[in-house]
């Protein structure tokens, strides 16, 4: 018979990846997009598309902000199923 905390464990787990795959998705696939429109300004000081900064910056922060966020979360799930001790 299965251990139900192993199931639990596995499913949360399962369910915080696909979460961060999507936003993943988001940032790489769908933010690109919208480059075009954001080119037509360009950054006054460093003479750089609007578009062009937003997207490579913007989506290194957010990567990671989300490795950070993933690291967390999967830290509060190991503890809640007694995976690793209180430190």
């Amino acid at each position: 018979m299965p251990d139900p905390n192993a199931e639990t464990y596995w499913h949360r787990t399962c369910r915080l990846m696909l979460a961060l795959l999507g936003l993943w998705f988001v940032f790489a696939i769908m933010v690109p997009i919208f480059v075009v429109p954001l080119n037509r300004v360009t950054i006054p000081l460093l003479d750089l598309p609007l578009g062009f900064f937003l997207t490579t910056q913007g989506t290194l922060i957010v990567f990671t902000l989300m490795l950070f966020w993933f690291a967390r979360r999967q830290d509060r799930i190991d503890r809640d199923h007694f995976l690793i001790d209180d430190v």
